[in-house]
């Protein structure tokens, strides 16, 4: 049964997803939240769908069900564009998704070009098809997959040092069109990497991501509940002994990792089953 009164879960498939905590603890200062890390799998961009659509489905309800999650946020877009009607199939709670924002992006494009950095699943799929000829019709949209970023932002999260090149190269065809003014991060790890965005961009460029509209979205389906009584947040993380990811949680004040396995096929089963009786 549906709790709004537990903790927010936020769930990424790397530490990604701390980007959007930033936003949540804004608009929610002191609310309680657990933060769950599908690292195991890292990186989803490179997954095949169909066996991916189970692991979120399957990682998401273990995590909700150890952690009584009265919301669940998505703060990746992969897992979004993909598997969000999966999710809310599965699950009695709300689920908040993250999708490129690819709408604020066409308004604010002065020349009319925007430029899509995100993940390769996320630029290749029907769903950002979709985004882009609902949205932005009329503009000129330059998809980049950059999934060699998402391992930039988890080492510097990690406080490993990021490789210059390996940035400045996922870039290129983003700067390569003299018109092109607006950027959409459409992956959770790459606001983090914003600062280095800005000093290699030849000119002015719009940086646009989707956190603060996810968290103006999730306080209206849970405008109130479980606070934080004592020490730091919970998390879970399906490779909880990784040193970096440990540091990235500590950063954002999540305590350290507890280990959880993604639901097997019986025990998800058992999930959809429940989700469908009535409330």
């Amino acid at each position: 049964m549906s709790n709004l009164q537990g903790p927010i879960l936020v769930f990424d498939s790397g530490v990604g997803g701390l980007s959007v905590v930033a936003h949540l603890r804004a608009v929610m200062p002191g609310r309680s939240l657990t933060f769950l890390c599908d690292n195991a799998a890292l990186p989803y961009g490179t997954k095949e769908d169909t066996w991916l659509i189970e692991r979120i489905v399957s990682v998401c309800c273990a995590g909700a069900r150890a952690s009584g999650a009265g919301v669940l946020v998505v703060a990746c877009n992969t897992a979004s564009t993909l598997a969000l009607d999966a999710l809310r199939a599965a699950l009695p709670i709300p689920v908040v998704g993250t999708v490129p924002a690819i709408k604020p992006a066409a308004a604010m494009s002065r020349n009319g070009v925007i430029g899509l950095l995100a993940t390769s699943g996320t630029v290749r799929r029907r769903y950002t098809d979709r985004l882009i000829a609902r949205f932005a019709a009329e503009q000129r949209v330059v998809r980049v997959a950059a999934d060699a970023l998402v391992r930039q932002a988890e080492q510097w999260l990690a406080g490993s040092p990021t490789d210059p090149y390996v940035i400045e190269r996922s870039l290129e065809p983003l700067f390569a069109d003299a018109e092109l003014d607006t950027v959409v991060l459409g992956c959770t790890h790459f606001p983090l990497l914003r600062p280095f965005f800005e000093t290699l961009a030849p000119r002015p460029m719009q940086w646009i991501d989707s956190g603060a509209a996810i968290a103006r979205r999730t306080v209206t389906v849970a405008p109130q509940g479980r606070m934080i009584t004592e020490g730091s947040d919970a998390s879970f993380a399906t490779a909880p002994a990784e040193p970096g990811m440990i540091h990235a949680l500590k950063r954002y004040e999540f305590s350290a990792p507890q280990g959880i396995e993604p639901l097997r096929s019986e025990e998800l089963q058992s999930e959809l089953l429940n989700s469908e009786q009535p409330q």
